[in-house]
């Protein structure tokens, strides 16, 4: 099983967003990725979701675009324990060398320290986490 430190470099090959910061939290239940500007828009007699990846104070922001046609919207619990609705996408993330399809869901994390938050929904049955290290998979270890 692969050993994740308390926090690593992802990658989103789908959004074509690589090399950014997560924080591993086993407190946490799910992932999270920090988006702005979601939107759910009606076209072509569809709902669509909208957003845009990280914000304009990221350095790797780039005003993108993304839609998505299958979504879900959840009740999920934030960081202060409240339940809040939230979008819900499926996507690929890559960890190391393991690529991972994943549920994310999509807030605005513009006041964390890291815009990707990692949860032991995903982290179950496949890594272990040493909160002694950070960057354990760089260059795919």
């Amino acid at each position: 099983m692969n050993v994740l430190g308390r926090v690593e470099k992802v990658n989103f090959p789908n959004l074509q967003l690589f090399e950014i910061d997560a924080k591993i939290d086993t407190g946490a239940y799910t992932t999270a990725l920090h988006c702005h500007d979601i939107v759910e828009k009606m076209e072509n007699n569809k709902k669509k979701l909208f957003f845009k990846l990280l914000d304009p104070s990221h350095p790797d922001y780039n005003e993108r675009e993304i839609v998505f046609n299958q979504y879900e919207k959840k009740q999920i619990k934030n960081s202060f324990g409240d339940l809040e609705e939230r979008f819900v996408i499926k996507t690929t993330i890559q960890i190391g060398n393991r690529k991972i399809k994943t549920l994310m869901s999509l807030t605005d994390r513009g006041s964390m320290k890291y815009p990707v938050l990692i949860g032991r929904r995903l982290l179950r049955n496949k890594f272990i986490v040493d909160v002694s290290k950070i960057y354990t998979q760089l260059n795919g270890n």
